[in-house]
């Protein structure tokens, strides 16, 4: 009976020792496997790859060589020197290319995304490195271009009595009549919100087909960015069309234009966001938005 209680005693002691081995083998595997995920994210910000719909000029779309180029392209390229990372860009539609960074696709998005809430529950923005107003466009033969509104400015953010009269009349000015969109965007965003019930409203996959269909009077207005349509009316191609109404902020609209990464990846929202910081305050951001929107778009310090 004795031997029997001394070999129970042994194996209760051995099985001790290999739980104690198993324990120490899997502290150790979780210690090598934290290094190997440390230092892949460490590699990942030196290479870092940016999406971008290369479909929306000035920001960001392809020239008659098919070189991809635009306001953030060369923003990117100075960040990019900047954080002491090579970075390359990847071109996607915009329907989708928050899914797309989310799957793995790219680290970033620049692609004159907008920071909202809706969004900010998706994603991690930087600081802002862009700020422009929205507005109506439409045909110069439309009788809806002699809108006139008493307000230059409109911000949906806390809006006062005069900025609620402003909006009223152009809600007013625009019932029954047909205005386009691009999907998934802020402009779209608004016009659910706003005109919906007054107006119909026309979603599009791409802002190019927009355009095409204001031009061919198929809409009675559109609803874009400022930075993407000033210069474009300044142009030969932008001689029959018009803007009008206020210039629109706030609300829908978010706060500014940032560059969007994971949720998870802070670290690198934070390294573009000191890089920007680093444009704005020696005039880097401003000459290159002047440059490509004939007028200061760049974010405030």
């Amino acid at each position: 009976m004795a031997h029997a209680t001394s070999i129970r005693y042994y194996c209760s002691d051995t099985l001790q020792q290999i739980r104690a081995a198993r324990a120490r083998l899997i502290a150790v595997l979780i210690c090598i496997a934290c290094a190997f995920i440390s230092q892949a994210a460490a590699a990942d910000w030196q290479q870092i790859t940016i999406g971008t719909e290369g479909a929306y000029p000035p920001w960001n779309y392809f020239d008659k060589s098919g070189q991809l180029v635009g306001f953030e392209i060369e923003l990117a390229d100075d960040l990019c020197r900047r954080m002491n990372v090579e970075c390359k860009f990847v071109t996607h539609k915009w329907r989708g290319i928050i899914k797309a960074l989310n799957q793995g696709q790219y680290d970033a998005i620049m692609a004159a995304m907008s920071i909202t809430a809706p969004r900010k529950k998706l994603v991690t923005f930087s600081r802002s490195y862009a700020d422009t107003p929205n507005i109506f466009v439409v045909r110069k033969d439309n009788p809806i271009a002699n809108f006139q509104s008493e307000l230059a400015h409109l911000t949906l953010d806390d809006i006062s009595p005069t900025e609620k009269a402003a909006l009223d009349a152009l809600i007013n000015a625009f019932k029954g009549k047909v205005i386009g969109v691009q999907v998934a965007t802020i402009n779209q965003k608004f016009a659910d919100a706003y005109l919906g019930e007054h107006a119909e409203i026309r979603i599009y996959d791409f802002q190019h087909t927009v355009d095409l269909e204001l031009y061919q009077g198929r809409l009675d207005a559109l609803l874009g960015g400022m930075a993407y349509w000033v210069p474009l009316i300044q142009s030969e191609q932008g001689k029959e069309y018009k803007i009008i109404g206020p210039q629109m902020t706030g609300g829908p609209f978010g706060k500014g234009i940032g560059v969007a990464v994971r949720k998870k990846d802070q670290e690198l929202a934070d390294l573009f966001s000191q890089a920007i910081e680093a444009a704005i305050h020696d005039g880097t951001l401003k000459k290159l938005a002047i440059k490509w929107f004939t007028f200061d778009a760049s974010a405030p310090p």
